[in-house]
């Protein structure tokens, strides 16, 4: 299947705005957030500090009378160089710093849901410091295409009592937003990525790549907001 192809089939899975978090939030309540190289009004203590980013988060979002930040598909950023996952290259075309997938930024504790029908693929607590902790991949066979669904920064309870192979269905509670001390260091928020081939990992898939391997990354996990359908 080419890739426009595989594009239009996953547009076509939703048919407008589809909730990957909930706490009682409409559409309205979302507001779209730059965190690019190109955002001058981020300082490096903010860069460098989960409690500094959520304050800085906190601000923006009662600035824009909003409740939940999202964006971040392709986006370059520096947020991640605090950490030696993504800054222990010197050569600028191999340092992991393009995002692969979509944050939707929220308190922890903010329940996460299930996008499609699918079954546990695997899960995993990658906590290493900068890293996703606690992570969910579900799996997806619709119209004769297999694909995955990556739900990372997860609470630690939200692995508790999981099997892979268990039935979700769209809409379900899968887990909640982990708070800094369990989600990889972060402000509280939902890394949502999706992936054609996990290339044989669990529990476990880049979310941030290269300049180097980008054209290939970007091929094999499409824009997760032909979902979503997040308006802005």
């Amino acid at each position: 299947m080419q890739e426009k192809t595989f594009s239009e089939l996953l547009t076509g899975l939703t048919s407008d705005f589809t909730p990957v978090v909930d706490a009682g939030f409409s559409v309205s309540d979302y507001t779209p957030i730059d965190l690019s190289v190109k955002n001058k009004d981020l300082s490096e203590k903010e860069l460098s500090s989960a409690e500094a980013f959520s304050e800085y988060l906190s601000k923006y979002l009662q600035k824009k009378g909003k409740k939940v930040a999202w964006r971040g598909y392709n986006e370059l950023r520096e947020l991640y160089q605090r950490s030696g996952l993504f800054s222990a290259e010197e050569d600028p075309e191999l340092k992991r710093n393009i995002h692969l997938g979509i944050d939707v930024w929220a308190a922890a504790g903010t329940d996460v849901l299930a996008v499609l029908d699918g079954t546990v693929h695997s899960f995993r607590d990658n906590d290493n410091f900068g890293d996703y902790g606690p992570t969910i991949i579900l799996k997806h066979e619709i119209k004769n295409q297999k694909f995955y669904s990556l739900y990372g920064h997860l609470s630690r309870s939200s692995l508790a009592g999981l099997k892979e192979r268990d039935q979700v269905v769209k809409g379900e509670k899968i887990g909640e937003l982990g708070a800094a001390s369990e989600n990889g260091d972060y402000a509280p928020h939902l890394h949502f990525q999706l992936i054609r081939d996990l290339q044989g990992q669990k529990g476990d898939f880049p979310g941030v790549t290269s300049r180097r391997f980008l054209a290939e990354y970007l091929q094999d996990c499409p824009d997760p907001n032909l979902l979503l359908k997040i308006p802005g």
